[in-house]
């Protein structure tokens, strides 16, 4: 095909458009057609790196070597390919019926973000950016193994985003990368914006109750993933990443347990487990003693609980779903409030809730005393997606118990485990006690 029916070819794909820019330059025999998209393209990079040096050089030759010089140059191997090029911010260079892509795009999505879901007080506090580039160049900087690997994968048929897949040649398990490649290759949706979208479309146990792949926003936890042989999955336009294959215990650790000592680091790991307990027990447990088998109680403790429930009108069932749904609006109302009054809402409300309802004798004190406590233990969980698995569980594990009492308790705790026993990540064991890494401790990924 000549490049002038390239050129209609072209602008037939971008008639509905007015933002497509096709500019022929001629000066001494010479003669380029650029064509590119204005509102993403650098023009100061655009008069410096094309058109400054076409007036600049004496012959055409001279500048066809020149463009196919420049480190933002690439071949052209379709013509899909043109338009999908032009749509990223990419100019098209026609010189004498070749065609060549220059990536001199303007990026405002670029910017390095501090770490927001996964704070720390220690160690680094960067974050990964919207732009893919950056956040790949992120990871290069702080991983320096030449046998580190990116594949490019394209999704997203309407906004084709760009995926990228990490990993350590060296390390990372082969069947692991062929899934993850086989499955990425089947999506097909119309839109991709964010890796965890992608990561419910390529995980083939979306409706467990447990994520098969981990979250992150940070830098140094990439690092550790990547040195522990797993894969990392990024989207252009998202600041945060999946790895996978991951086990239970990963979610359960933080970054900032590699900046302690061992002591501290295991004080800090006792907290978490001991929060993830109360949390996923407490409420259930409360319901089965109070109802069921108050006799497990010392007497004080059960004439204390019981002085408590004077005048509650409600089952210990019916109180605790009472409060736990409260609880749970007003953690997604500090969600979805704006961050200046957030804080302040959500605080004075739960203060006023808990003191309006045990003046009211909707719930006991104790009752408000274990929500507070569940609430807090909540939040001492790293991994959101692990806290909203625990979240979903505390409510199986509270109608079971109100049916069968601390046997249903039991049974159903026993059979939790069972389930994670028998679940898997990618062929990962979920209750494996370390990732798969040839040097454990290079990995940091210990529970």
């Amino acid at each position: 095909m000549s490049s002038f029916e390239t050129i209609i070819w072209i602008n037939e794909q971008f008639k509905d458009t007015n933002e497509l820019v096709q500019k022929n330059l001629e000066y001494e025999n010479k003669h380029i057609v650029l064509i590119y998209i204005k509102s993403l393209t650098n023009f100061e990079m655009l008069q410096n790196l094309i058109i400054k040096p076409f007036f600049e050089m004496q012959t055409e030759q001279q500048f066809n070597i020149y463009v196919q010089a420049l480190p933002q140059f690439q071949e052209v191997e379709s013509k899909e390919q043109l338009v999908l090029e032009i749509m990223n911010g990419n100019i098209l260079v026609i010189i004498q019926n070749e065609y060549y892509l220059l990536d001199i795009r303007v990026s405002n999505n670029d910017k390095v973000n501090s770490t927001y879901v996964e704070t720390t007080i220690h160690g680094s506090q960067l974050a990964l950016s919207d732009n893919l580039e950056t956040n790949l160049n992120i990871i290069r900087s702080n991983y320096h193994q030449s046998s580190l690997s990116i594949e490019y994968f394209v999704k997203g048929e309407v906004n084709k985003h760009k995926v990228a897949i990490i990993y350590d040649k060296e390390k990372v398990k082969s069947d692991v990368l062929d899934s993850i490649r086989k499955r990425l290759k089947k999506v097909d949706k119309q839109i991709i914006t964010s890796t965890t979208q992608l990561n419910n479309f390529i995980n083939d146990k979306r409706f467990s109750l447990f994520p098969q792949m981990i979250i992150t926003e940070r830098p140094d936890r990439i690092v550790y993933n990547l040195a522990g042989g797993k894969v990392v999955l990024l989207v252009d336009g998202n600041p945060q990443s999946v790895a996978a294959p991951v086990v239970f215990f990963d979610f359960m650790t933080s970054m900032e347990d590699n900046y302690h000592t061992v002591l501290i680091s295991l004080f800090l790991k006792i907290l978490r487990y001991a929060g993830l307990f109360l949390s996923l027990l407490l409420p259930a447990l409360y319901v089965g003693v109070t109802s069921f088998t108050p006799e497990v109680f010392r007497t004080e403790l059960a004439l204390t609980v019981a002085g408590s429930r004077v005048g509650v009108p409600f089952s210990s069932f019916i109180e605790v779903l009472f409060m736990l749904f409260f609880m749970e609006l007003l953690l997604e109302a500090s969600i979805r409030l704006p961050k200046a009054v957030s804080a302040t809402a959500t605080t004075v409300g739960g203060l006023i809730l808990g003191t309006a309802v045990t003046e009211a004798s909707l719930a006991s004190n104790i009752m408000v005393i274990i929500v507070s406590a569940v609430a807090i233990s909540t939040f001492v969980i790293p991994v959101n997606e692990m806290a909203f698995s625990i979240r979903v569980v505390r409510l199986v594990l509270i109608l079971i118990t109100s049916v069968f009492g601390l046997a249903g308790l039991v049974l159903g705790f026993f059979v939790l485990i069972t389930y994670l026993v028998n679940l898997d990540s990618f062929g990962e064991p979920y209750l494996k006690l370390y990732t798969a890494s040839k040097n454990k401790e290079s990995s940091g990924e210990k529970a």
